[in-house]
């Protein structure tokens, strides 16, 4: 059975999403919880990888487990399967986060079985992320650990108009770190910056990110929105299609994958075999 897990976390004690031989990942722990509980080797499938630091409020991930032990998660409860399997991996990361009772760094919110065809990182439609900035000493506050703060202000609209031009479907290889054999064409289907909460929260949305892709969109408007670079800059990298010494990216601990798009169920198998595609 596939089973689809919608989790959220905090990723300062993370060293990412990827599992790594002695760090603590999200992958790693979720993995190690769920093998324990349904007492099978687990590999977990992730809408988007992200990065040391970077945290999550709506990720998604797939697994696939045996009917029995999906079954037999509830015991003599009336929990259903997915119910049980929350309150059991909630429990377990609650201990590995060297918490009290009832705090944990990683949450499983829904586990559900989906279709076969389901698949969390092709089936996905659109990624948005959000970053958070407080450019102002005003706009500190210690009890964050989401927030980039910067001692000047930022020209929100020239950020904005300077965003416009990397709309739509290019090479981001300016704005990316290359993967050998992978494709840096993404489509771009929103970027900008608002003030709302006393801060400038940051967000961009897309087909698909690749390696720092966000942090880069992030670092590179961050240098327009302080008058560092011309509101044209960001455009004129975006053409270089280079990745050189004028990259700036943004520090990790701002973002946060936000929410995943999927199309209607019957269009999961239809849309990974388009996301699989080369684009070059």
């Amino acid at each position: 059975m596939r089973i689809r897990i919608d989790l959220s976390y905090d990723g300062t004690g993370f060293h990412g999403w990827a599992a790594q031989p002695g760090l603590r990942t999200v992958q790693g722990e979720l993995e190690s919880a769920l093998a324990m509980i349904l007492r099978q080797d687990v590999a977990l499938t992730v809408a988007g990888r992200t990065d040391a630091g970077v945290h999550a409020a709506g990720q998604c991930a797939h697994l696939d487990v045996a009917p029995a032990a999906w079954e037999a998660l509830p015991g003599r409860s009336s929990r259903t399967p997915g119910e049980a399997l929350v309150a059991k991996v909630n429990a377990i990361t609650a201990r590995g986060a060297g918490g009290a009772p009832g705090y944990t760094d990683v949450i499983v919110g829904d586990a559900r079985a989906v279709p076969q065809d389901f698949d969390a990182r092709f089936s996905a439609l659109w990624r948005r992320y959000s970053y958070r900035i407080a450019d102002g000493v005003g706009a500190w506050d210690p009890r964050r650990r989401d927030v980039l703060w910067l001692d000047y202000p930022l020209d929100v609209d020239a950020m904005n108009r300077a965003a416009q031009g990397l709309l739509g479907e290019h090479d981001f290889l300016s704005f990316c770190k290359p993967r050998e054999g992978a494709s840096t064409v993404r489509t771009l289907l929103e970027l900008g910056f608002e003030r709302t909460g006393g801060m400038v929260v940051g967000y961009a949305k897309a087909d698909a990110f690749c390696h720092s892709q966000v942090r880069t969109l992030m670092g590179t408007l961050i240098e327009v929105g302080r008058g560092a670079r011309d509101e044209g800059w960001p455009a004129a990298r975006l053409k270089e299609a280079v990745r050189n010494g004028e990259v700036v990216v943004a520090a990790p601990h701002p973002l946060t994958l936000e929410e995943i798009g999927y199309p209607a169920p019957e269009l999961y198998g239809q849309q990974a075999t388009l996301t699989r595609r080369y684009r070059g």
